[in-house]
């Protein structure tokens, strides 16, 4: 990448470059040759050369779509002289890369502080995790949760309800979509224990969901609101015989190989995939290599990049996984009769991104350069180690939820507009510019926009890493200093 005072060139073949501050017209850029012809935005992009209509505009070295009209040299590249080439379904091949970072299972000696659970399992917070089987009881999960917080603060880490408002009036994938996230999150080892409220005439029942919570018994509580007196003192109760048993629950060295990470984009700009998102892909394989875990998601944010993915796969099994996931994707899309491209949203276009396969080829960063080992379903618990892939939608708090229930300790959220929504385990939220970062400081815990400013890449990694390890020690990060710690679940069939 060529960063200059204006303009940032990301590949040498690129014939685009993003302004790295808002340019005026007339303004010459020695670097390139050019003399820019119109006000350019902050993040967007300027032509570098003359590009014909239907001439394909290059960036990260790969096409982002065509001209639809000549875009002489200077000029202002955006939706009005530019479009997507994506359309449907595509054929694909398995063409392996030589150039994916194979794990080499560094021995570092870095390690955090966390929980070793009975199972074998390691968490990084202490909390009890408050699970309602049904909407119709979220306020009741709440009621609980505040009243643990007043009465019992100082015995664990926090109480924390995730509400929702699934669990009846559901049928097939989508009882099954719900039934299967919620018990993963009830199985995270993040939680010391959990209480699960049903209602008592739902279609999720208890009785379906409890086989499928791995955690011991002793940490597990639950029942039916229609079945006690009082549901919130019951519920008390019963969290206050499962802090008995966290009693002794206390942080231990653990190795870093063991850390989980779920890697995350939202509110995007054109500088996330220059500054946050290769930063991020950078930690991906420094965790890979140090033999730990990463999953990346949000599936309609690879349309356009996922060759480049399925090349890295690990085997033609994992290539045909990932494949038959795109295609199950682009194909739920066409059968709600949605373009599949129409993804980039009114921010990400005011920040500079065109089109689908620009925002997809600088998503994918996050992934970094790594062996892809395994395609998850949604919901799936993670089992091996390096790098996954999950299937889940696009949607922040969707896909973040769905990180959590595959088994994510931290979410690595990046962004380029800021957000200040928080998912079930630590999500450390990272600035694409300094900007956002210097305005909402509330709300961003690492600015990667410091890559703007001459820090390399692998220095602000390694910063980022180490930042994780703090986090995973017990260092809280902004949205668990606010109190955010929402829950959201797919759903893509009918409600009765």
């Amino acid at each position: 990448m060529d960063v200059k005072t204006q303009l940032v060139k990301v590949h040498n073949n690129d014939n685009v470059a993003v302004a790295t501050c808002p340019i005026v017209a007339g303004t010459y850029i020695a670097e390139y040759d050019i003399t820019v012809s119109q006000d350019i935005p902050a993040g967007h992009k300027v032509a570098l050369v003359t590009l014909s209509d239907g001439c394909d505009i290059v960036k990260y070295g790969f096409s982002i779509g065509a001209a639809t009209s000549q875009i002489n040299s200077g000029e202002h590249v955006h939706s009005h002289n530019a479009k997507t080439k994506l359309k449907g379904t595509e054929q694909y091949v398995y063409a392996p890369s030589n150039t994916a970072s194979k794990q080499n299972h560094l021995t570092s000696g870095l390690q955090f502080m966390g929980y070793r659970r009975e199972n074998g399992k390691v968490g990084i917070r202490n909390e009890v995790w408050i699970i309602n089987t049904v909407g119709c009881v979220n306020r009741t999960a709440d009621r609980i949760a505040n009243e643990c917080n007043r009465r019992f603060a100082s015995e664990c880490d926090g109480f924390r309800a995730f509400t929702h408002p699934f669990g009846c009036s559901q049928l097939g994938d989508d009882l099954d979509d719900t039934r299967t996230i919620l018990a993963s999150l009830a199985s995270h080892p993040n939680a010391g224990a959990v209480l699960i409220v049903g209602l008592g005439c739902e279609n999720n029942q208890l009785k379906s969901l409890l086989p499928h919570v791995d955690k011991p018994a002793n940490r597990v509580r639950f029942y039916n609101a229609q079945e006690v007196v009082d549901e919130l003192e019951e519920g008390v109760n019963a969290v206050y015989d499962l802090l008995k048993v966290m009693a002794n629950d206390k942080r231990e060295p653990i190795d870093a190989s063991e850390l989980t990470l779920g890697m995350k984009c939202g509110g995007s700009d054109a500088f996330s995939g220059i500054t946050a998102n290769p930063t991020v892909g950078r930690v991906t394989d420094l965790m890979c290599n140090l033999g730990g875990s990463v999953i990346l998601t949000e599936t309609p944010e690879m349309f356009g990049a996922e060759q480049l993915l399925m090349n890295r796969a690990k085997n033609k099994d994992v290539f045909e996984a990932f494949n038959s996931l795109i295609d199950e994707f682009k194909n739920y899309f066409i059968a709600h009769n949605q373009p599949i491209y129409e993804n980039p949203s009114p921010g990400n276009k005011a920040g500079g991104l065109t089109t689908l396969e620009e925002k997809s080829l600088g998503a994918v960063q996050k992934g970094g350069t790594s062996i892809i080992q395994s395609i998850l379903q949604y919901g799936e618990p993670k089992q091996d180690k390096g790098l996954s892939l999950l299937q889940a939608p696009g949607n922040d708090a969707v896909s973040s939820t769905a990180l959590a229930a595959s088994g994510a300790h931290i979410v690595l959220f990046t962004t380029g507009r800021g957000t200040p929504l928080g998912f079930p385990v630590p999500t450390v939220k990272i600035s694409s510019n300094s900007d956002i970062a210097n305005k909402k400081p509330h709300w961003i815990d690492f600015n990667a926009g410091q890559v703007l400013e001459g820090v390399s890449i692998d220095k602000c990694a390694e910063a980022l890493l180490q930042h994780c390890l703090a986090v995973a020690s017990g260092q809280q990060t902004c949205n668990e200093k606010n109190g955010s710690h929402e829950i959201a679940i797919w759903k893509r069939g009918v409600t009765l």
